[in-house]
């Protein structure tokens, strides 16, 4: 790899001191499940800073509380919400149809974790990689003009550390034959969406566009709602009566939707394309598939020519 990208954020920066100082003024920015979680955060800090914010949800009405926050307490950015669920490619069309104007960054932070049973989406998909990957995929992929106009546009995947345990299976992304595996497949799904920022950094780098992936960081979200008790309890994140606890390396809200807006809008990494970020840093090689660090079959450049071709033949 190249030198690492190294920033003055420590780990426990939150989303609002990446951007202080940053005025985001003019600058129209999408954010996919930004109702709740680290997603929500990610809203408040761009608008914060003065961006236009359209927290793109499957649920608009749940954003009215943020809405009116911003309205309250007078942030110089305005934020709107509007309907997309990504597992259905009808409803991703109907939202890029409506989209008008330049987009100056795109930030693909929704997701679903360990789905216990086999689902799939509308076009027969296997829910996760359906709405963690092929969503946000055609999203961008649709958006692409509208990112272009932008000049300096900016797409920004939320992914986690647990692509390192699961490179995608091509020969059978949807469990057709597979038996399925709850983690296994979100896995896969998030090994996928690394593919896609660098799919995106070798296709348009030509159109001013520029694309990276992260991992957040340990969060209690909502996002952990489908897994079995005993499993969070192994994982830390509940007591012996099922009560969520954070564990001394856990990060809040504020600090877990950081390294979003650092690749989504902080003037630092203006330019940087295709690579991998944690706790507010560019990440390493992983040697192993616990601690830390970007799998190399994450950054595979032809792995990511490979799924972009795939993921088009669907369309």
């Amino acid at each position: 790899m190249t030198n690492l990208i190294t920033t003055e954020f420590t780990p426990r920066a939150t989303a609002d001191h990446i951007l202080d100082g940053v005025a985001l003024n003019g600058k129209r920015m999408i954010v996919t499940g930004g109702a709740s979680g680290i997603g929500a955060q990610t809203v408040r800090a761009l608008a914060k800073a003065g961006a236009e914010v359209t927290a793109a949800v499957r649920n608009p009405a749940a954003l009215q509380p943020i809405i009116q926050e911003a309205k309250d307490k007078n942030w110089p950015g305005t934020i709107n919400a509007a309907r997309l669920d990504l597992a259905d490619l009808g409803s991703v069309r109907e939202f890029t149809d409506s989209w008008d104007g330049p987009l100056h960054s795109l930030v693909a932070n929704a997701g679903i974790m360990a789905i216990p049973e086999l689902r799939r989406a509308p076009g027969g998909w296997e829910i996760q990689l359906a709405t963690n990957y092929l969503g946000h995929f055609t999203l961008t992929t649709w958006l692409h003009d509208a990112l272009r106009a932008a000049g300096d546009a900016r797409v920004t995947i939320v992914s986690s550390g647990a692509h390192r345990n699961h490179p995608l299976n091509y020969q059978d992304p949807q469990f057709e034959q597979t038996p399925y595996d709850p983690w296994v497949a979100y896995g896969q799904s998030k090994t996928a969406g690394v593919l896609l920022a660098v799919g995106i950094a070798n296709r348009w780098a030509k159109d001013g566009i520029v694309a990276n992936a992260l991992m957040p960081g340990w969060i209690n979200t909502n996002l952990q709602r489908h897994i079995d008790l005993e499993t969070l309890q192994k994982m830390g994140g509940a007591d012996a009566e099922g009560n969520r606890i954070d564990q001394p390396h856990y990060q809040t809200m504020e600090q877990g939707a950081a390294t979003n807006v650092l690749l989504a809008a902080s003037p630092i990494l203006a330019g940087v394309t295709g690579r991998y970020f944690e706790d507010n840093q560019e990440a390493a090689i992983a040697t192993s598939v616990t601690g830390a660090g970007v799998a190399a079959h994450a950054l595979d450049p032809e792995h990511a020519e490979k799924l972009w071709e795939y993921a088009q033949s669907v369309l």
